[in-house]
């Protein structure tokens, strides 16, 4: 299939090809791109799904602001976990190019949704932490259900219109401008801005974090000095600083996580890439599902309610285990056998 566009810097492509872009050369990288997509994503797929089942199935916590941010950036990475590995190894494990350019720049839309999702849904976590531990008193009237739900709208209804760009008419084929060398039909403009706006959250949210963090240091103070005196307050101070450090550890995962894939992105833009860099590029491009497949451990360790919420399940599962074995069909059975012996 051609592609429009494509500069002629591209590394050893003979020609406007799909193939350009299918970096891996070697049976070895294939098996271990594979493989890295299957557990990553199958573990990040199981354990998100578990995180959302854990909310919604304890009024405590489904009821919070809070965690409807966590329920979207779980099922963002759900999402980005599903469409990124079914894209992705079809593409380059098993090259895969018998799709038109619409249907490639739907794929990379849905992998570019989910994943600004799962970022953007920090950033309104981040906010959400932000609030409750800056102003507690007010908190319930300025964070309600109503407003956490229209802000989760409004995020998912922009991230897919960015997303929507290119297939709506922002690529190198329409425009017949130069396109990136890491992504068919992308534009380097269209990158460019993508890049800018990620960079853009990346950086509200730490500077929200930084504040959260000071905030959480002074709390830490005040319980430390009026222990004996708070009683519930204390308690919800407490768990305020919990999942306001639980967040920041998520945040840390996701710069660790997308550092090298958006220093190469950046790097892409103004100079030519080798042929080793974009393998690099595609091995990096991994640790975005890494860092989906993190975040819920993260949550498990350090979030009380849902750890609370998880040994209950985990309690009812051994009860209905046991139950099933001490049942008097099992106890009939076990009967019939030792009469048969």
């Amino acid at each position: 299939m051609d592609i429009c566009g494509i500069p002629e810097n591209a590394s050893k492509c003979s020609g406007s090809t799909m193939e350009c872009f299918m970096v891996l050369s070697t049976q070895a990288q294939k098996i271990s791109i594979a493989t890295l997509c299957g557990i990553f994503g199958t573990m990040c797929i199981f354990e998100n799904s578990l995180v959302l089942y854990l909310i919604f199935s304890s009024p405590g916590t489904r009821k919070k602001p809070s965690y409807l941010f966590i329920s979207s950036l779980a099922l963002a990475d759900i999402l980005a976990s599903i469409i990124f590995v079914c894209s992705f190894v079809n593409f380059h494990v098993f090259n895969g190019t018998a799709f038109s350019k619409e249907a490639f720049l739907l794929q990379l839309g849905g992998v570019n949704t989910s994943f600004s999702a799962s970022l953007s849904s920090l950033l309104l976590t981040a906010l959400d932490r932000y609030i409750s531990i800056s102003r507690p008193s007010e908190y319930k009237l300025l964070m309600t259900r109503k407003r956490a739900w229209i802000a989760l709208a409004v995020l998912w209804g922009t991230c897919a219109t960015v997303a929507s760009l290119p297939l709506l008419g922002w690529n190198c084929c329409t425009l017949d401008s130069t396109c990136s060398e890491l992504f068919p039909f992308v534009d380097d403009n269209y990158l460019s801005g993508w890049i800018c706006l990620t960079l853009v959250l990346l950086g509200c949210i730490i500077y929200a974090y930084t504040h959260v963090l000071w905030r959480a240091r002074q709390h830490v103070a005040y319980m430390e000095q009026h222990q004996a005196q708070v009683g519930k307050q204390n308690t919800h101070m407490r768990m305020d600083v919990m999942l306001a450090k639980t967040l920041v550890m998520v945040l840390a995962v996701l710069v660790l996580c997308w550092s090298p894939v958006l220093v190469l992105m950046i790097y892409s833009i103004f100079a030519r890439l080798s042929d080793h860099l974009r393998k690099v590029f595609a091995f990096c491009s991994t640790l975005c599902l890494l860092n989906s497949m993190v975040n819920p451990i993260i949550y498990a360790l350090r979030s009380k309610e849902l750890n609370s919420s998880l040994r209950r399940v985990f309690s009812r599962f051994r009860r209905q285990l046991k139950a099933s074995e001490e049942s008097p069909e099992a106890e009939s059975t076990h009967r019939s056998s030792v009469v048969e012996t």
